[in-house]
This record gives C-alpha cells, sequence and structure tokens, in this order.
C-alpha cells in the first residue's frame, strides 16, 4: 500500500476516514501528496519554475486531472488500449481545481504552474472529484510555491431530504441537489452544480455546510504542513514597477477613461473608444521610451480602465451600457427558425446571440461516457460552439476548448432537469452555436435550448431560463453593487461572477466564481434574489415565444412508437441471429431497438414515415399476441390443400381453415375457392385438442342463409 512518512487525516460526517499522505511518492515534485478515502487514491504533483519566461506578464497555470483504468481494473476502450487525451470528465474536473486555485496566486506571481491530479486506485462507492482540489491544495500546502491560502472543495448533495457531505456515489444517484463548493478558511471561491428546482435559501444552506466540512479539511492541510515543517514560501522576483511613469498614465488617460465608461455605448464603439486612447497615451510618451516601459505603460493602462469603470459603477449606479444595475438587456427570441433540423431557436439578448438547434435520434444515438469507475450511457447530449466570429476575432478552429466543454456542460445539467424520464425512448442532441457574444453565452444557451427542445415536441414540463449575474465591491467604504445580466467586460472587471438556471419555481442549476474575501451570506442571499428576479423577466418572455412544448414531432422527425412486452417474447421478436426484427426492418423502412428492462421488454420503433412506424408496430404485436378463441384475424393463405387451406392469421402462427369453414355453401372441392396470397378474415374458433392445432372458421363471419321451405305434397 501506498503508506508514506507523514500523515494527517479527518473523518467525514458519516465516519468515512480520509488520509492525506506525503514524503516517499514523487520526491521531485515541489509537493506530492497521495488522499485515501477507502479503496480510493488520488495522487496529486505541483511543480513551478523558478523564473518566469522572458516577458511573460501574465500567470500561466495548468491543471490536469487524470483517471487511470488500471485504477479500477480496466482496459481503456480506445484502439491503442491507452488512455489518450483527456475527455470532457476529466476537463469538468480540471476545471474545477483551476477556478478555485487561480485566484489564490499572487498577482504578480508570473512562473509557470503545473498541477497534476492522478486517480491511481478507484472505489466504486467514493467520488474521486470531491477529493480532487483537495489533493491538489495539500500538494501545494507542503511544497514552497507562494500561493496565499489553503483551500479544499467538497460535494453536498441533498439525499431523501437531508444535506449530506461527500455522498456515497449510490446516494448520489437519489439525489435532488448536488454541488461542488470550493472555500478557503475565510470565504467561498467556487460553486458548480445542479438541482431539481431548489430555492435560494436550500442552496444557501447547502454553501454554509460545505463550508463548516471544508475548514475542517483545511486544518487537516494544515497539520500536514507542519509536520513535513514548511517554513514559508520561496522568494520570486517582482516586476519591474515605475512610479513616475503610472503617475503619467492616470494623469492623461483617468477622466478620459470616465467618459467614455458613462457614455453607455456598444462593444465594440465602445473598445473603439478606449484603444484610441490607450494609442493617444502611447504616442505621448517620449521617443526614447524603452519598450519595457512601453509594455509597463499599457499595463498601468489597463489596470487604470479597470479600476475607473468599477468606480463608476459603485459611485454612479450606472453601467458601461447605460444600463439600471437590475436591468436585462432586450431580449428577442424566434422558434422554428431553420426549416431542416427536428428543433430549431434563435435567442438574443443584447449582443449575445445563439442559434440552438434540436436533433432526436434513436437509442442506437446514445452517448457513452466513460470513466475510471463508470461506463454509462446517456440519451440527452449538449453541445456549444464558440467559433471566433462571435466577438469579431480571427482564430484558427480546433477542437472546443476548455471553456466550452464548462459551458456546455452548465446547460446542459440545466435543462437535463426538465427532460422526460427514461420511458422517454428519443436520444436528444443540442447544439449551440454562439453568433454573437458579449456576456453569458451559456446563459443565452439555456435559453434557446428550452426553446429549441419544445420547438421540437420534445414534452418538457416548464422552461428553463438563465443568467449571468456579476458583482463588484469596495472595501475602504464597504460598497457593493450586484449586476443582472452582465457584459462581457464586466466579467472581467467583477469580484464575483456567477450564472444561475432555473425554472419559475426554482434552481436547476449555478456555476460561481468568487474572488474577493470576504463575502457575506448576507449579500449572497441578495444576489440570488436579483437573480431569481432577472431569470422570471427572461422566462416571461420565454413563455411569450413558445408557451408550450409541440404537442407532436415535426413531420420530418423520426416518428417514434413504444410498445412494452411480456420478457419471455423479446427473444421472439429478434429471431433466431437477429432475423426476424431484421426483416420488419428491412420491409417497413424502420429502425427497430429492443431493451430488456427487469420482466419487460421495451420495444422502440422508429421512422421519419407515420406508416411506416404503425406497419411495424402491427407485425410486433402480431409476434407477441396471445391467440385468442373467439378474436378475429386478417390471414394470409399460405398453402391449399384438398380438405382446405392453411393460413397464417399471426405472424409465425397458423391455423387450417378447413373446407367446410369456408362458406355456408357446402364445397365439394377445393378448386377455384382460395389461392396462395390471398388475404381473408377468418375468426378463430378453438383448438384441435389431437394436434393442438389452431381451428379458423370463414363462414362464422358470414350471415347464415334462412332455411328454405320445404316444398308442399
Amino acid at each position: 500500500m501506498l503508506s508514506q512518512p507523514f500523515q494527517s487525516s479527518f473523518k467525514l460526517s458519516d465516519g468515512q476516514e480520509v488520509i492525506i499522505e506525503t514524503g516517499r511518492l514523487a520526491r521531485q515534485a515541489d509537493g506530492a501528496v497521495t488522499i485515501r478515502q477507502g479503496n480510493c487514491i488520488i495522487l496529486a504533483t505541483v511543480v513551478a519554475a523558478k523564473e518566469p519566461r522572458e516577458g511573460q506578464d501574465w500567470f500561466p497555470l495548468t491543471v490536469d486531472y487524470n483517471e487511470k483504468f488500471a485504477a479500477a481494473g480496466r482496459i481503456p476502450g480506445s484502439f491503442f488500449k491507452r488512455e489518450g487525451r483527456l475527455n470532457d470528465y476529466e476537463i469538468l474536473i480540471s476545471r474545477l481545481i483551476d477556478r478555485a486555485l487561480r485566484p489564490l496566486f499572487p498577482e504578480d506571481y508570473f512562473c509557470d504552474v503545473q498541477v497534476l491530479v492522478t486517480l491511481v486506485s478507484s472505489d466504486p462507492e467514493v467520488m474521486p472529484d470531491s477529493l480532487a482540489c483537495l489533493a491538489a491544495s495539500a500538494a501545494l500546502a507542503v511544497s514552497d510555491i507562494p500561493i496565499k491560502e489553503i483551500i479544499s472543495e467538497v460535494r453536498v448533495a441533498r439525499v431523501d431530504g437531508e444535506m449530506v457531505v461527500n455522498p456515497k456515489r449510490s446516494d448520489l444517484a437519489k439525489a435532488d441537489m448536488d454541488f461542488i463548493i470550493g472555500a478557503t478558511e475565510k470565504n467561498l471561491m467556487m460553486v458548480e452544480g445542479e438541482s431539481q428546482e431548489c430555492s435560494e435559501e436550500d442552496l444557501v444552506k447547502a454553501l454554509q455546510l460545505a463550508h463548516d466540512a471544508i475548514r475542517i479539511q483545511i486544518k487537516a492541510q494544515q497539520e500536514l504542513r507542519d509536520k513535513v515543517g514548511v517554513k514559508g514560501k520561496r522568494e520570486y522576483a517582482l516586476p519591474e514597477q515605475n512610479e513616475e511613469l503610472k503617475a503619467k498614465v492616470i494623469a492623461f488617460s483617468k477622466d478620459r477613461l470616465y467618459q467614455v465608461a458613462v457614455g453607455g455605448t456598444a462593444k465594440h464603439e465602445r473598445s473603439e473608444a478606449f484603444k484610441l486612447i490607450k494609442d493617444e497615451l502611447l504616442a505621448s510618451l517620449p521617443e526614447d521610451t524603452t519598450d519595457e516601459h512601453l509594455k509597463l505603460a499599457k499595463k498601468y493602462y489597463e489596470d487604470l480602465q479597470w479600476e475607473v469603470v468599477r468606480h463608476m459603477i459603485l459611485d454612479d449606479r450606472k453601467r458601461l451600457d447605460g444600463r439600471k444595475l437590475d436591468e436585462v438587456r432586450p431580449l428577442n427570441m424566434e422558434t422554428d427558425v431553420l426549416p431542416a433540423p427536428h428543433g430549431s431557436a434563435l435567442f438574443t439578448r443584447g449582443e449575445t446571440q445563439s442559434l440552438t438547434t434540436v436533433t432526436l435520434g434513436t437509442p442506437l444515438d446514445e452517448l457513452l461516457i466513460e470513466s475510471a469507475a463508470t461506463s454509462d450511457y446517456s440519451k440527452f447530449i449538449l453541445h456549444y460552439n464558440f467559433p471566433p466570429f462571435s466577438t469579431g476575432e480571427v482564430k484558427p478552429m480546433r477542437g472546443p476548448g476548455r471553456r466550452e466543454v464548462g459551458h456546455g456542460n452548465l446547460a446542459m445539467r440545466s435543462l437535463k432537469q426538465m427532460m422526460p424520464g427514461s420511458d422517454y425512448a428519443y436520444t436528444v442532441r443540442v447544439v449551440s452555436d454562439i453568433l454573437e457574444s458579449n456576456g453569458s453565452s451559456s446563459m443565452a444557451t439555456v435559453c434557446a435550448g428550452s426553446l429549441a427542445l419544445m420547438d421540437a415536441g420534445v414534452p418538457l414540463p416548464k422552461h428553463v431560463g438563465g443568467v449571468a449575474m456579476g458583482l463588484i465591491t469596495r472595501s475602504s467604504d464597504n460598497k457593493y453593487a450586484i449586476l443582472t445580466d452582465i457584459l462581457g467586460d464586466e466579467d472581467h472587471l467583477g469580484d464575483m461572477d456567477f450564472k444561475v438556471t432555473g425554472t419559475r419555481d426554482g434552481i436547476c442549476g449555478v456555476q460561481m466564481d468568487i474572488k474577493i474575501d470576504g463575502l457575506s451570506m448576507d449579500v449572497m442571499r441578495e444576489a440570488l434574489e436579483q437573480a431569481r428576479k432577472g431569470r422570471l423577466h427572461i422566462l416571461d418572455a420565454m413563455y411569450e415565444a413558445m408557451p408550450a412544448a409541440r404537442e407532436e414531432v415535426k413531420p420530418h422527425a423520426p416518428r417514434m412508437e413504444k410498445l412494452i412486452i411480456d420478457k419471455e417474447f423479446i427473444g421472439a421478436v429478434i429471431g433466431p441471429g437477429g432475423k426476424v426484427i431484421q426483416e420488419i426492418q428491412k420491409e417497413t423502412g424502420t429502425t427497430i431497438n429492443i431493451e430488456e428492462v427487469g420482466t419487460f421488454g421495451e420495444v422502440s420503433i422508429f421512422s421519419t414515415n407515420k406508416e411506416s412506424v404503425e406497419k411495424a408496430l402491427k407485425w410486433v404485436k402480431g409476434i407477441v399476441a396471445v391467440p385468442q378463441v373467439g378474436e378475429v384475424y386478417e390471414a394470409k393463405v399460405k398453402t391449399i390443400q384438398p380438405y382446405g387451406a392453411f393460413v397464417e392469421f399471426l405472424p409465425k402462427k397458423e391455423g387450417l381453415l378447413h373446407i367446410s369453414e369456408i362458406s355456408w355453401k357446402r364445397l365439394e372441392t377445393m378448386e377455384g375457392v382460395l389461392k396462395e396470397g390471398d388475404i381473408v378474415k377468418v375468426k378463430l374458433i378453438g383448438l384441435d385438442p389431437k394436434t393442438g392445432k389452431f381451428k379458423l372458421s370463414r363462414k362464422a363471419l358470414m350471415p347464415k342463409p334462412e332455411s328454405r321451405p320445404k316444398p308442399q305434397e
């Protein structure tokens, strides 16, 4: 076992022990720890360059979470049988760690830092994502890398009405709230999660419970650091400062920046005005100004712009585009905007726009989602695309980045709360293409996705909407401003940005990043209430555009019928080697999927043609039908014999239509009466007690002729 010289531990509320160890593994890293809960073991390492790269003026932090399939005794299913690049699940956990750690590094620290977190042993009941940030923070705590505070993350879920910290995987499946929360000893740093329409107060309670649990984990990290003997953090070269140059930048730019900020102009007009001031500032500097000082002047200018806009919002209670603090930008939304997709919507909010489509597929289109411990299929897929033209930029088009994966996941988790259950046979794919962006395109995706799903006829009971909020604070006089529906610039200059999605009745998803110390729960409650009002405003407009889901899918969308059959008939529908089901699909032009669910079989039939679906449905019903004496059937003549005809009245079920049962009239021969391939209506009148064969009658469906009167003598 991976025991190590230095160890500390703590217990979760259910009594499970979590052990943090360091000292023997990965000793050449600046910091390395293992976290163990049950059989789950996570190794975290951290290494920081001693010097920043030449010309570096931003903080290059890399966080990668990776799961080894060997940790769960599995071989990867890829062609190369080895782990490839990070999958979406690993990227999402990497983002959870990154978002909590990044604000805790000094603003003037520009050395490369790499945090690698690896699952090396898996426990089927332990969720590793709730331990990953604890591992990363502990590795930093036992190193000399200059991070300002120790943090941790926990999961809080509500299971059977009770809030639980880091629940077991089996319990999490029953949860109606699921949030990951990161915090320092004093302050919340990050929140991400979903819920089935929880209230704002329920969320606050989850945050408070999480913070109490995190403080225990921080104490365990401090104890481990003390045992290791870490005395302090390394010194690093501070960036050059020039107070005289800084004063010149302020004197030249401050008033001009304020005039642009209060102008209430559109994004590109405002950006051009800010750029013009910057260009004029640099042109005003002496010709012999060095490149280093020019770079420094640009930094001072950007810092001043950040400060001027913040003070304007706090003091004037006015925003960059002229809106009130709680005002949502103009809304415009349309559905059924594209003729070919199964559902579509165009959602525009100010200068942010999402064109979203919905495609309905069969169970064969389900998405396989693999981690080391699990292999699950998802029938609801959402992809988010952010092309460079949406912000007027030129960039190479590559695969989706971490931001796209994170934004798409938030929208997917939010809309998933209103999706129909497992009895809904369609696989549903939502694709959001951001055509224009100036703040919270992820929330535009949620709104457009909800509209497009209803346009496609997916039976969502309620619309899901979302709004992005911001917070700006000033510690010198305790002033703060909560902003509804933030712009891209407001996101950059704010102290907190949080996205809240939900219905009229509660919260479905939250993503929150906090960059300041000392955020009180009272301010949090106020921000959540303002977010609720903003969300309701947007939802009202969504209901006007699309009051409810279409009752039927569109004519060109796949038609679907589902039939529940007894488990014993599954083999009969499939046939030997799939012969029967393949014949049905070929003859009817449908796609058929059969799943065994408990003691029943679910037969799902898909086709874009309604008649094809009905034909296949009738065929399957015939296979699974139990012949009932007295029932009437349409039968096909298979063979003619001197004594009658053998007919198929249900698929693979034949019976004898005796010559005496064809007509009330006595027939001497079968010649010219019926021929092979004829369709006749017959009634099942019984079973031959000797042979067990079905006895059929045609004459039983005919009126009996009246008896002729006897001739008088």
